[in-house]
C-alpha cells in the first residue's frame, strides 16, 4: 500500500513538473547525407514531458512550404507555442513533430531526374535516422505527416506512396500536382530537367494526387486517415476540391474543411491546432 502511495506520489509530481514546462524547439540541426551527397538541415519540436520521462513519443513529419526551409514553421508558424497551448489544454497527446529543410540544392520533396532523390533520401536516411536519434515509436500507428502548400502536396503524394508508414495525413492548402500533363510540360520548362515522353507521363501518374487514387489500392487509401484543409479564398482551392469530390466518390473517409481564408500564414497557424488534435486521435485508436 505504501508502494503505491509513493508511486502516486511521484507519478503526480512528474505531472505538475510537465505542466511547469515548456517544450523545446532546435531549428539548426543538420544530418550527413549520401543519397543527396551533402547535409541536410531540420528542425525538430520536442514536448513538455520529454526532459522528465523515458518513454517513447509519437511524431508528426510536419513539411513546409515552397521558398521556405526548416525554419518555416518554426518562425512563421509558431510551431512551438501552438503545440505547447495545445498539449497543455489536452486536445493533443505530447508529440514529437520534425521539420526538414526541402530548400537546399533544389526545391520539392520529389525525386527529380537522376541526381536529385529526395524522395529516397526521406525515406531511406532522414526518417531512419531522426527516429534512432529521438525516442520515437516506429509503428505506422505513431506516425503522421502534415504539411502546407508544396509540403501539403508532400503530405498528400508521400502518405499515398507509402500508406503503410503513416497513420494520418494532413495536407494544408495542398498543391496536388500538376492537374494535366500539359500543366507538367509548362512546369518543365522552368528547369533544366529533360524527360522522355514515357518519363513524362511516368512522373504525371506518380505526383498528381487524383491519378493515385485510381493506381494505389482503395484499402490502403483508406488505411490512413486524412484531413484536408484549404481556405476559401487560396489559388489552390481548386485542386483540394477535385481530390474531395474524387474521395467522396470512392467513399474514402475523410475530413475536409474549407474556411475563411487565403494562402498565408495567419491561415497556417489557425489550422495547426486542428492537425495536432486530429493525428493525436489516431495516436490514441484502438
Amino acid at each position: 500500500m505504501k508502494r503505491m502511495i509513493l508511486s502516486f506520489i511521484l507519478a503526480l509530481g512528474i505531472s505538475h513538473a510537465a505542466i511547469g514546462q515548456t517544450g523545446r524547439v532546435y531549428d539548426k540541426l543538420s544530418m550527413a547525407s549520401k543519397i543527396l551527397k551533402m547535409d541536410r538541415n531540420y528542425a525538430v519540436y520536442l514536448p513538455p514531458d520529454y526532459d522528465i520521462s523515458d518513454r517513447s513519443y509519437p511524431v508528426l513529419y510536419l513539411l513546409h512550404g515552397a521558398s521556405d526551409n526548416q525554419t518555416g514553421w518554426v518562425q512563421f508558424g509558431e510551431v512551438h507555442s501552438i503545440a505547447d497551448a495545445a498539449i497543455k489544454s489536452g486536445i493533443a497527446t505530447s508529440m514529437i513533430i520534425i521539420m526538414p529543410d526541402a530548400d537546399t540544392g533544389k526545391m520539392g520533396y520529389f525525386n527529380e531526374g537522376k541526381d536529385w532523390r529526395y524522395e529516397d533520401f526521406f525515406f531511406e536516411e532522414f526518417m531512419p535516422f531522426v527516429e534512432e536519434k529521438y525516442r520515437i515509436r516506429k509503428d505506422k500507428k505513431y506516425r503522421a505527416i502534415a504539411g502546407l502548400s508544396m509540403g501539403g502536396g508532400g503530405s498528400f503524394m508521400y502518405a499515398l506512396h507509402h500508406p503503410e508508414l503513416f497513420s494520418s495525413a494532413c495536407p494544408l492548402s495542398a498543391y496536388v500536382g500538376p492537374l494535366k500533363i500539359e500543366d507538367f510540360d509548362n512546369r518543365l520548362l522552368q528547369t533544366d530537367v529533360k524527360y522522355s515522353q514515357k518519363e513524362k507521363e511516368e512522373y504525371f501518374k506518380k505526383h498528381n494526387v487524383i491519378e493515385l487514387l485510381e493506381t494505389v489500392s482503395l484499402e490502403q487509401i483508406k488505411s490512413v486517415r486524412w484531413y484536408i484543409d484549404c481556405g476559401d479564398d487560396d489559388f489552390l482551392y481548386e485542386g483540394n476540391s477535385l481530390i474531395h469530390i474524387a474521395m467522396r466518390k470512392k467513399k474514402i473517409p475523410h475530413e475536409y474543411r474549407v474556411k475563411d481564408g487565403k494562402h498565408n500564414w495567419p491561415y497556417w497557424r489557425q489550422a495547426l491546432p486542428d492537425v495536432l488534435e486530429f493525428v493525436s486521435q489516431a495516436f490514441h485508436q484502438n
